[in-house]
C-alpha cells in the first residue's frame, strides 16, 4: 500500500511538473507564445538530415530544431504545387474548399492550348478577402504579425496586409513576393533568403515584449536555383564523392535518382544558415522557450522537370504528382513544454492542421467555421493519439512536372489515387509500400469501390471543381509535347 501511494504520489508530481514546465515556458507570466512559421519552397521530404541522414545537402539548423520539437513521418501538403497549399496554411482548409487548387499564374481552361484529355478546371486567383486567415485571428487576439518572403495567394488588394499581416509595426520591414521575387543580390542572395531573415531578425528584436507571429515563407529552394558561389564551390568538391548520376522515369517524364546537385545543395545550406539566424534571435533574447517554431514545405522536392536539381527516393515522383514524392513533405514543431524533445510522430497529418493546432497552442478559442477542416495536432504534440478521418486531396490541373489531374485518398495505410482522365483507380498499401510500386487495386475491387465512394462524397462536400474534355484533345500528340509547359508561367 505504502509503495503504490508513493508511485501515485511521484506520478502526480510528474503531471503537476510537466504541466508547470507548459506554464512556465509557452505560457510564461501570463503571456501567449510567440510563433514562427518557417515554409519551405519545393524542399523534399528526404531533403533534411533529420529524415534522411545519408542526404547529400547538410541542413544542420534543420535537424536540431527537429532535435527539439517533433518531427512528422506522414506530415502531407494539401496539395502537390505552391499557392493550394498555402492557402490551406492560411485558412485551414483544403484547397478545393477555398477553390485555390493550383498554383496563381497558372494558365485557366480558356488560355488552354495543350493536346490534353481534359481541360482543366478553373480556379481562384486569389485567397478570398472572406476568410479570416490564422494571421487574422492571431492579430485579433493582439499578436504583431509578420511577413516577409513568397506569398503567392494574390496581388494588390489581396496582398498579405490585407489578410492579416500588419505592416507598420516597429521593425517590421514587411515585404513580400506576389509569385515570383525581385532579383536579389545576384551574387550573395540570388534568393533573397538573407534579407527574409534580417527582416525577421529586426522584427523580433522589436517585438520582443509582446506576443508575436512571425510567418517566413522561403524563395528557396524553388528554381531558378541560385547561391553564394563559395557555397557551391563547396558542394562541386563534394559531389566529387557522390553518387554519380542516375535517372528513371515516371510516366513520360525524366525523374533524378540520386541527390548530388551542388547549386541546389548551397540553396538550402543558405535557407537552413538562415532559419538558424532567425532562431539565434530568439534565444538571445530570451524567446526560445516561450516560442513554438514550425517548418515546413509547401510541396514535395523537384524531380521530374525543370531542371530536376532533387531526388525524392524511396518516395515516388515529386512535386506536381499526387504520390508520396509530390505531396509528402518534412515537417516540424517544436512546442516547449509541450511537446517531447526529439519526439517523432507517424500519424498522417496535413497542411490544414496548423490553424487549429497554433490556436489551441495560444490558448485560444478554436474556431471550427473556419478551420472546418483542419484537426488540432496538440493531443499528439503532447505525445498522445488523434483519431481522425481520411485526408483528401483534389488536383484538377495539369502539372508542369508531368502529373496530370487526380484526386487522392488516404485512410489508414491505404491509398488511393483516381486519375480523372479515365477514372482509373490506383491503390497503394504504404504500410508495406512506400515506393507506391504495386498497384493493388485489380485484386482489391470492394476496397476501392469504398474509396472512390468516400472521395466522390468528400468532393461534393466540398464543392469540388473538375476538369472537362477538351475539344482540342489530340491521342496522336506525344506525351511530352501533351506535357509542355504551355503559357511560360512557372510556379
Amino acid at each position: 500500500m505504502i509503495v503504490a501511494t508513493l508511485t501515485l504520489r511521484r506520478r502526480a508530481a510528474a503531471w503537476l511538473f510537466a504541466a508547470l514546465a507548459c506554464t512556465t515556458s509557452l505560457h510564461a507570466a501570463g503571456r501567449k507564445p510567440n510563433i514562427v512559421f518557417f515554409l519551405a519552397d519545393d524542399l523534399g521530404y528526404m531533403d533534411i538530415g533529420a529524415n534522411n541522414p545519408k542526404t547529400f545537402y547538410e541542413t544542420p539548423n534543420i535537424d536540431a530544431l527537429a532535435a527539439k520539437g517533433m518531427r512528422f513521418k506522414q506530415g502531407y501538403a494539401a496539395c502537390p504545387v505552391c499557392s493550394p497549399t498555402r492557402a490551406s496554411i492560411m485558412t485551414g482548409k483544403y484547397p478545393a474548399r477555398v477553390g485555390v487548387t493550383d498554383f496563381i499564374g497558372g494558365a485557366q481552361p480558356g488560355q488552354w492550348n495543350r493536346p490534353t484529355r481534359l481541360l482543366p478546371a478553373p480556379y481562384q486567383e486569389h485567397l478570398a478577402l472572406e476568410e479570416v486567415t490564422i494571421a487574422e485571428a492571431l492579430r485579433d487576439a493582439g499578436y504583431a504579425t509578420f511577413f516577409a518572403g513568397k506569398w503567392h495567394l494574390g496581388e494588390g488588394e489581396f496582398s498579405p496586409k490585407a489578410q492579416g499581416f500588419d505592416p507598420h509595426l516597429a521593425g517590421s520591414t514587411q515585404f513580400y513576393y506576389p509569385r515570383d521575387s525581385p532579383p536579389g543580390d545576384p551574387k550573395n542572395d540570388p534568393k533573397t533568403t538573407d534579407r527574409i531573415a534580417d527582416a525577421a531578425v529586426r522584427f523580433i528584436d522589436a517585438n520582443k515584449d509582446q506576443p508575436f507571429f512571425a510567418y517566413l515563407p522561403f524563395q528557396a529552394v524553388h528554381i531558378p536555383i541560385g547561391a553564394k558561389p563559395e557555397l557551391v564551390e563547396k558542394y562541386q568538391h563534394k559531389r566529387a564523392a557522390a553518387p554519380p548520376e542516375a535517372w528513371g522515369s515516371e510516366r513520360a517524364s525524366k525523374v533524378r535518382l540520386v541527390q548530388n546537385h551542388a547549386a541546389y545543395a548551397a540553396m538550402l545550406e543558405q535557407m537552413d544558415a538562415a532559419i538558424g539566424r532567425v532562431l539565434t534571435a530568439l534565444e538571445r533574447n530570451d524567446l526560445a522557450e516561450r516560442t513554438v517554431v514550425v517548418f515546413m514545405s509547401d510541396n514535395g522536392g523537384l524531380a521530374t522537370a525543370e531542371g530536376h536539381p532533387t531526388s525524392n527516393l524511396p518516395l515516388r515522383a515529386g512535386k506536381g504528382w499526387l504520390y508520396e514524392g509530390g505531396i509528402r513533405e518534412p515537417m516540424i514543431i517544436r512546442a516547449p513544454g509541450v511537446t517531447k524533445a526529439g519526439s517523432v510522430c507517424d500519424t498522417p497529418v496535413t497542411s490544414t492542421d496548423f490553424y487549429p493546432t497554433l490556436l489551441e497552442l495560444a490558448d485560444l478559442p478554436q474556431r471550427p467555421r473556419q478551420h472546418v477542416d483542419g484537426v488540432s495536432l496538440v493531443p499528439l504534440l503532447k505525445g498522445g493519439q488523434l483519431a481522425r478521418g481520411p485526408l483528401f486531396w483534389h488536383y484538377p490541373r495539369y502539372g508542369n512536372q508531368g502529373g496530370a489531374p487526380g484526386g487522392v485518398v488516404r485512410d489508414g495505410g491505404w491509398k488511393l489515387i483516381e486519375w480523372y482522365e479515365d477514372s482509373s483507380p490506383e491503390l497503394f498499401n504504404l504500410s508495406n509500400d512506400l515506393e507506391e510500386k504495386h498497384n493493388l487495386a485489380a485484386g482489391n475491387p470492394a476496397k476501392v469501390k469504398e474509396l472512390q465512394a468516400k472521395l466522390a462524397a468528400w468532393r461534393k462536400e466540398v464543392g469540388a471543381v473538375m476538369p472537362t474534355p477538351n475539344p482540342n484533345y489530340d491521342p496522336t500528340a506525344r506525351p511530352q509535347q501533351a506535357a509542355k509547359q504551355q503559357d511560360g508561367a512557372t510556379e
